[in-house]
């Protein structure tokens, strides 16, 4: 297990490149739909809100992103970095996915996140909203689990 004292770099206070890097690591830790993992990026106390739920702590978030991944099948992540200060990051992203009937979804979201010294993040607030898409409007290609390719358009390039 990752001891908290353990740098995570990139760390505060973040250049504009650091937040691009921080922002990747996320997007590819997510994509790994590796619970155990991505939980290891936050602080044991983390605090989010994810849509109108409240998550505290690294035991809550790995339940929440295995029930997540469970029911949001075949999910690719995107994110881009929105803004930074020296320990805050802004992001906004879209994943797609599809559930157990077959219906596939683009949902469209924002992130703020607030890091302790040693780059965890302690803070996570998340507003997303799911838009129903057809099978054919899907725009994420790529073999899952695993990181979006370098040369897979990004938001801003897919006009997202």
């Amino acid at each position: 297990m990752t001891n908290v004292n353990t740098p995570r770099p990139p760390l505060p206070p973040f250049s504009y490149e650091d937040a691009v890097t921080k922002v990747r690591m996320a997007e590819n830790a997510w994509n790994s739909r590796d619970a155990a993992k991505v939980a290891m990026a936050y602080t044991p106390d983390t605090r989010w809100r994810n849509r109108s739920q409240f998550i505290n702590g690294r035991t809550e978030v790995e339940a929440f992103l295995i029930d997540k991944w469970s029911t949001e099948t075949d999910y690719r992540l995107i994110k881009e970095i929105w803004a930074h200060s020296d320990n805050r990051i802004a992001v906004r992203f879209c994943y797609e996915y599809h559930n157990a009937e077959g219906q596939w979804f683009r949902a469209h979201g924002n992130e703020n996140w607030e890091f302790d010294e040693n780059g965890y993040m302690a803070v996570r607030h998340a507003s997303i909203n799911d838009v129903p898409i057809a099978e054919d409007e899907r725009l994420f290609h790529w073999p899952v689990p695993g990181p979006r390719p370098d040369n897979h358009p990004s938001l801003s390039e897919l006009g997202l």
